[in-house]
């Protein structure tokens, strides 16, 4: 897992609207090794789907990315002309949304799908290859080969999601970015899906990015966890520093409100206060207006995301003077 091959580096991205500009993503930096799971964790509206957009430069009019770089193996996708995107989008970075039955042509059939999806990275492919190659995926995927000439409504949810999963592999990428792909499924789906994904990481080599904002699904198969809040990286660390040593208040009371069921609280706890408005967000910490925490500086300064022991990175000033959490004291 040494082999570093996307770094993201100051990434802004903002999307006009009639009131204002709205700061979706704000000077975010993030780095994928090879074979790696990055969880990107986060409340609905945080900026987790754009920035996973941003990656395979799909971010559309009227947003736009204002700074920072993208660079994939060396090269800046968003310096790269329309030619050369299309070359990497499903060939070496793959992305599964949230809702395969959206996301999949209802007036085709799958195997047609398949086709163009191969077609159109590599048109001199014969059409009778590129179907073995489909039902191998199908038979990797623990979906029988005759399901390949069905419509998408013939699916179940779970298939659906395979086969969404299927098309990303079909083209054997560095990367797959999964955004929300359970939001649809039922646990038991769902848990044999996080099973599938491990599998499929282990086998192709993959390195994948999971947006979610189910902590107990990151947990399952991420090694590192970015925590976004605001369109902001506030923490970054492996699965086991984010879970049992957060730096970060937000992620710390995230993770208390996850309900335990081997504790004896009678109440989910919750955390105050609502998420800011990126409109008109604050000039310091973003989080500053629900932190039991804060303090002057946060109010004035946006804190910088620095690197604390064995790696772990968090955006507070807690940590300006102050060596451990304030929860631990």
């Amino acid at each position: 897992m040494d082999e570093k091959i996307l770094e993201i580096k100051n990434l802004s991205i903002e999307y006009p609207i009639s009131i204002g500009i709205v700061q979706a993503v704000k000077d975010v930096s993030l780095d994928l090794h090879r074979g790696e799971a990055l969880g990107l964790v986060g409340e609905s509206g945080c900026g987790k789907s754009t920035l996973g957009l941003s990656i395979l430069n799909m971010v559309r009019p009227p947003g736009k990315i204002v700074s920072g770089k993208i660079v994939y193996r060396g090269k800046d996708i968003l310096s790269m002309r329309d030619r050369e995107i299309l070359k990497i989008r499903g060939q070496n970075i793959a992305m599964v949304f949230q809702n395969p039955l959206t996301s999949l042509n209802p007036l085709f059939r799958i195997d047609r799908q398949f086709l163009e999806t191969i077609q159109q990275h590599e048109p001199d492919v014969p059409k009778k290859d590129a179907l073995r190659r489909a039902e191998r995926i199908l038979d990797a995927l623990g979906i029988e080969q005759k399901r390949l000439y069905e419509y998408p409504h013939q699916l179940s949810g779970g298939m659906r999601q395979r086969i969404m999963i299927g098309l990303g592999l079909i083209m054997n990428p560095d990367i797959i970015i999964a955004d929300e792909p359970t939001t649809s499924l039922d646990v038991i789906v769902e848990a044999g899906f996080i099973d599938l994904l491990n599998k499929l990481r282990k086998e192709f080599n993959l390195s994948i990015i999971l947006i979610t904002h189910n902590l107990g699904l990151v947990a399952e198969i991420a090694d590192r966890i970015a925590v976004m809040y605001g369109g902001a990286i506030v923490e970054e660390g492996t699965a086991e520093q984010i879970y049992h040593d957060p730096l970060h208040p937000y992620t710390y009371g995230l993770i208390n409100c996850v309900p335990n069921i081997n504790m004896d609280q009678q109440e989910l706890i919750t955390m105050p206060g609502n998420p800011p408005d990126l409109v008109n967000p604050p000039p310091g910490c973003r989080f500053e207006d629900r932190c039991p925490y804060v303090m002057d500086i946060c109010k004035e300064q946006f804190p910088p995301l620095l690197s604390h022991r064995d790696g772990q990175k968090s955006a507070c000033w807690l940590y300006k003077e102050k060596e451990a959490a304030p929860w631990k004291s």
